[in-house]
């Protein structure tokens, strides 16, 4: 019974299959319905495949971009370091000339002669025991013990010793440092010394009935035979007056920061034109 209708069912198939086989020779529908179908199972298994290289691509495109940026960012950011650096030399010139600006245009003193000087050092010794900078000019170019020292503000101090090619100038904020001077405005003479690092300047020698003012500026006078006349060299700060005592009490500050010092000028005493009687000798 069942091998009947197995039979049945073969025959049955074979008859249908006969059949549509005879009826797409004649018209062709389907081989072209099974290409159709394959063409799009085909495109349905590769589109994911499709996206997915799709993706890749964009991946890799946009870290080649990324890498490119990041070289570009670093070759823009040393343009940036190399153009800040420029920057800074050229502010450093300019502030350099400013300054050689301004000490050439110092008055030169009569008699005297001017001559620029860089100072290389600050508080010169194995101790640093003296207050004094360090400038690079000797007695190769004309300086010499005792050599004025100046900034476009005022006094600096005196060369102290002189080497062949750089000098230690001893400032005038030193205890040792003596500098004759008179008030500006009222002309009380007196004795500039100094008294260290951070302390204020002692006019000593001011007497009683002499007028000194508070504020008021102190310059060289010219009788200690070091410094030409009338140099500023410090400001009055306060003025005591004790009756127990021949000389008021006077102090002052240096009209120069030392600490700042880059460049400084020397003033040489000009040569003087020879006695004609020596040249008969």
């Amino acid at each position: 019974m069942n091998l009947k209708k197995i039979a049945i069912f073969l025959v049955a198939g074979l008859f249908v299959y006969l059949s549509l086989y005879t009826w797409n020779l004649r018209s062709g529908h389907l081989t072209r319905l099974s290409t159709y179908s394959g063409l799009d199972s085909v495109g349905t298994v590769l589109r994911p495949g499709r996206w997915a290289g799709s993706v890749a691509d964009g991946f890799v495109d946009r870290y080649v971009d990324l890498v490119g940026l990041k070289q570009q960012n670093e070759a823009l950011e040393a343009e940036v370091k190399a153009l800040r650096l420029e920057n800074m030399t050229l502010r450093e010139r300019a502030e350099a000339t400013a300054r050689v600006e301004r000490l050439l245009a110092f008055p030169e003193p009569p008699d005297w002669r001017r001559e620029g000087a860089r100072v290389i050092a600050q508080r010169v010794g194995p101790t640093a025991i003296l207050e004094t900078i360090l400038v690079d000019r000797g007695k190769l170019s004309g300086a010499v013990e005792d050599t004025p020292v100046l900034s476009p503000e005022g006094v600096v101090g005196r060369i102290y010793r002189a080497g062949l090619t750089a000098s230690t100038v001893l400032l005038l904020t030193d205890p040792s440092s003596r500098i004759a001077v008179v008030g500006r405005d009222n002309r009380a003479a007196g004795v500039v010394y100094g008294m260290g690092e951070g302390e204020k300047l002692v006019v000593k020698y001011v007497g009683l009935t002499s007028t000194i003012e508070q504020g008021e500026i102190l310059v060289t006078s010219g009788m200690d035979g070091v410094y030409p006349k009338g140099l500023p060299v410090a400001r009055v700060t306060s003025v005591k007056r004790e009756e127990a005592t021949l000389f008021m009490e006077v102090r002052a500050e240096p009209m120069t920061d030392s600490a700042r010092l880059e460049e400084v000028l020397l003033l040489k005493r000009a040569a003087q034109p020879e006695d004609t009687r020596a040249l008969w000798e």
